[in-house]
């Protein structure tokens, strides 16, 4: 693990393989760390650079409020600070609203995008829909037993959980979400509200010239697959795909078949790339 100063904030961030840089953003709850099956099997061709979002894991956050823009300029500070004047990003849930930010304000330090699970517009990701209103409290209520289940049965389809071991599943995720699934982060409700504040929906479509890739779950009970497919439909040239029998945690539950996109996609952006003689 390493740190950088940036924006008065220190962040924890990991670099791993070689090849073109790819900055990895995570979502509400989650470190850097969760990031680790993309890192596993993509550092074979690429720079994968991981880092916690402030006020989570290893990053530090001043007092007052939280910003996705906020967010935006950490990433910037630290890619800049490693020496990354242009980059791939790639954002999960929240993530995707951080690097659609950073996309909009230096769209000529990014070479491409890849948008999993993740919205056009903040509040989608923000409030709960009625249907996922009792499994949300769950994670809040009763044994920690009972937390954790809850907060897999938000994040994982329900096929996969018939499949797992409950407990033994939480218990690998944990270092993933830097937490235990039963404990819920304090910045938790202060991400969730810079993501209902946030909403480049009537901008997205200047995001045209960025190679632009978005991945939805069928069975994502956070960012709704009609959320993703509005996302792709508003970036043009966006390639759009969804995967079945997926949840939120795709990254994890199907690490193959994302990673696979995930290189696909970022070779076609280099391919696109001007070519140094």
């Amino acid at each position: 693990m390493h740190y950088v100063e940036a924006n008065g904030v220190r962040l924890r961030y990991t670099v791993t393989g070689n090849g073109p840089p790819v900055l990895l953003i995570q979502g509400v709850g989650v470190v850097g760390e969760g990031w680790r099956p993309q890192i596993d099997g993509l550092e074979d061709r690429f720079t994968l650079i991981a880092f916690d979002n402030r006020g989570i894991g290893g990053s530090t956050m001043p007092d007052g409020t939280l910003t996705i823009p906020d967010m935006a300029s950490d990433a910037f500070v630290l890619m800049s600070a490693l020496g990354f004047e242009r980059f791939h990003a790639a954002g999960h849930s929240m993530g995707g609203l951080i690097a659609q930010e950073m996309a909009l304000r230096q769209p000529a330090r990014i070479m491409s995008l890849a948008l999993l699970c993740t919205f056009a517009h903040g509040r989608q990701g923000a409030k709960p829909s009625l249907g996922m209103l009792p499994t949300a409290i769950r994670t809040r209520i009763g044994t920690r037993a009972m937390r954790r289940n809850a907060f897999l049965e938000l994040v994982m389809p329900r096929e996969y959980l018939q499949k797992s071991n409950r407990a033994q599943l939480a218990e690998r995720l944990r270092p993933l979400f830097g937490r235990d699934l039963a404990n819920q982060p304090p910045i938790v409700m202060k991400q969730l509200r810079a993501m209902a504040k946030f909403d480049a929906g009537d901008r997205l479509h200047q995001l045209g010239s960025i190679p632009t890739l978005v991945i939805a779950a069928s069975e994502d009970r956070i960012a709704r697959p009609v959320f993703g497919r509005e996302l792709a439909k508003a970036i043009p040239g966006a390639v759009y795909v969804e995967l079945p029998n997926a949840g939120h945690g795709v990254t994890i539950h199907r690490a193959s078949d994302v990673n696979e996109l995930l290189s696909a996609h970022l070779a076609r952006a280099e391919a696109l790339l001007p070519q140094v003689v």
